[in-house]
This record gives C-alpha cells, structure tokens and sequence, in this order.
C-alpha cells in the first residue's frame, strides 16, 4: 500500500513538519556532494551503529538523534518524508509546535533504543527517520481513528486507488513491521531494514502521544 492523502485537514500550519522535511533534504544534499568515501565516513560517524555504543562515553549516544536526518538514498528519503508529510501535519495541528517537535524527537529515541535492544551486536549503521515518523503514524492512528487513506494498491500487478479506514491502513502496517522483524531474529529476513526501531517508534507514539495533546 502506497498513501497518497488523508481526508483530515489540518487547521494549523504544519511549520515544524516542513522544518523537519526542509533539514533532513539539506542533509541529504550534502550526502551525495561528499563522493563515497566521504559519504561512508559520514554515515559511520554519525549513524547509529548499536556495537560501538558504550556507557562511558555520552558522545558515541549522539547518533541517536542524528542518525534520524540520514538516508541511504533516494527511494529512502522521498518516501520517508511523503508519509511524514500526509500524516505529521494533523498530528502536528492537534500537539501544537513545540510538543510535536519533542514528540517527534523522543519517537526516534525510543525506535533507535528498540533497534538496539534486538540487534545490539549489529555494526551496520542505523540511518532514516522511519522510526521517529513510525510514532507519528502512532500517534495518527489515536488521534484521528476514523479518518481514511486514499492509497495505491496492488491487485494482480494493478494499482488501485483505494480509500481505507486509518485504523486499517496503519494497522496493517505495524502487523507488516512487527512479523518482518520477528522474521528477522530468526535470521530469515537480511536486508538491514531496522524493523524493530519501526516498532519500537509506532508503540511509543502510540502510548504516549495523550501526554502531549492535552485536551481538545
């Protein structure tokens, strides 16, 4: 499934949201203009790379929130940001700036810690904002349960524009995510995606997102 739009409008400038959108494509300009060997060393100095974290050293914990404004490339970056952009600004628009931006940064925390805790002998660089955006997607599924998805969906090799209930959409999702990374432990899935930190961002945002919205 490939969202395109919801049906909830937001009533707020989403300022944040396209702050956190504009930042992490500045970021991945500079990626690309630093030529392999560079972009290597960047991503390995700055990414999350579980194996190499120590309790004595708060520096090797800085990743955990810059490791959330780099990508891999582009298919990476382009559909991490337009699910940010269907789904971050009604969330947004209900937590107001200033909490949706702490919220959004403690998402990523908690999906980098989760990643951590099932792959912590890992030395691959963990890198993206998927996770931080998983407890958007969380936090979207409390907030407004009875919105609908317009998405592309994949019938015997057709996309169809389907609308679907956000409960569904996003419910399949995490389903999707929770049985890929238990495929992942047992060693049957390879392709470094970081499916616990996805979890591990989606049930923070999902628990959490009510002490950050206040009263309506």
């Amino acid at each position: 499934m490939f969202p395109l739009y919801d049906t909830v409008r937001s009533r707020r400038p989403a300022l944040i949201n396209w702050l956190l959108i504009a930042l992490n494509g500045l970021i991945f300009i500079y990626e690309i203009s630093l030529g392999a060997d560079g972009l290597y060393r960047f991503i390995h100095d700055w990414g999350l790379v579980p194996a190499t974290l120590s309790l004595d050293s708060a520096v090797t914990w800085l990743p955990l929130l810059t490791s959330m404004f780099l990508h891999g490339g582009w298919i990476h970056i382009l559909g991490n940001m337009w699910t940010l952009l269907i789904f971050g600004n009604n969330v947004e628009g209900r937590l107001g700036h200033g909490r949706y931006l702490i919220f959004y940064l403690l998402c990523g925390v908690a999906a980098a810690s989760a990643q951590i805790y099932f792959a912590s002998a890992s030395a691959t660089p963990m890198i993206g904002a998927s996770g931080a955006i998983a407890g958007v997607l969380g936090a979207y599924l409390i907030l407004f349960p009875h919105a609908r998805i317009a998405s592309l969906v994949p019938i015997f090799f057709i996309f169809t524009l389907v609308e679907l209930p956000a409960v569904v959409f996003l419910g399949l999702w995490f389903v999707m995510q929770l049985f890929s990374g238990w495929l992942a432990l047992q060693g049957a899935v390879t392709n470094n995606v970081a499916w616990w930190a996805h979890v591990g961002g989606f049930a923070f945002g999902l628990i959490t997102v009510h002490l950050f919205a206040g009263r309506r």
